[in-house]
């Protein structure tokens, strides 16, 4: 592992206001980023069902200014506009997130929305005649609130043939065109902040001693199962990419007691390896 002082010497003469794209390998990707509830609003439009965002945001107390995504940016209606920008700002790729309740209203895959596959048809045509590659989430918290209020979400292992479902839907309307998915977005802020300390939609924290590792594994399994859907059914025809996205926090121990080194070891356990290596002794031993 490269240490942070070797990497800042290495760099040290370039000047931050020289930095241009030259400085990056020619394959380095530049892009953007958002999620669907942060900015498409239209709450109410399209056949859009509700998600868990929806009602934490609209339960008296949860937000202290009483922000919304009700009408966010506007992106469902100025999708084009938000296009060209990303364009003029010479960005090669955008990733966004589809909203699980714009396809299944309801979260349970009896019903494709075709309003929804419309729309996001069109964002990614629109990406594509700007040469801007669309990179696309799957999951970025916004679970349908059927499926929470009705089978507790992401408490229930019943969840992983739901998202699935929805997954093999979304590879077989945009996969011919996307070639990078990512399946779920961060996994452990939804586990620790919906779950565990309550922050987060759907604001639980009343059993956080086992609803966090309860929602990791089901998310972990909802990954494999998205994964070997695309690997199995659509790799060979649409030749994309697939993967997770894990907010990785380093570590490391306060001094070279035994003690701080099994702390900085459990750390990285549950914050990295548990989504991106086996389970460990300490991840097993916790569920």
């Amino acid at each position: 592992m490269v240490k942070k002082e070797e990497l800042l010497k290495e760099y040290e003469q370039v000047e931050p206001t020289n930095v241009s794209k030259t400085h990056f390998p020619p394959n380095f990707v530049f892009g953007v980023a958002t999620s669907a509830y942060q900015i498409e609003g239209a709450c109410e439009e399209g056949n859009r069902g509700a998600s868990i965002w929806d009602d934490f945001t609209h339960t008296e107390g949860k937000i202290i200014d009483k922000s919304n995504g009700d009408v966010a940016v506007d992106h469902y209606h100025r999708y084009k506009e938000d296009i060209d920008l990303i364009a003029k700002l010479g960005f090669d790729a955008y990733r966004f997130s589809i909203s699980w309740s714009r396809i299944f209203p309801d979260g349970l895959g009896t019903k494709i929305n075709m309003e929804g596959i419309t729309f996001y048809n069109n964002i990614i045509d629109a990406l594509l005649q700007k040469g801007i590659q669309p990179y696309v989430t799957l999951y970025h918290w916004d679970l349908p609130l059927h499926l929470h209020e009705s089978m507790g979400g992401w408490l229930n292992k019943e969840i992983v043939k739901y998202f699935e479902i929805y997954a093999d839907t979304c590879f077989a309307s945009f996969g011919d065109r996307v070639k990078n998915w990512i399946t779920i977005n961060e996994p452990l802020q939804t586990a620790v902040n919906g779950y565990c300390t309550g922050i987060f939609a759907p604001g639980r924290h009343q059993h956080s001693s086992t609803e966090p590792y309860l929602v990791a594994h089901h998310q972990i399994l909802a990954h494999a199962a998205a994964f070997s859907l695309y690997q199995r059914k659509y790799k060979d025809k649409q030749g994309g990419n697939i993967g997770l996205v894990v907010d990785c926090e380093w570590a490391e121990a306060n001094s070279d007691k035994i003690e701080d080194k099994s702390a900085a070891a459990r750390r990285l356990d549950f914050q990295i390896g548990w989504y991106c290596l086996k389970y460990s002794v300490n991840v097993i031993s916790l569920n």
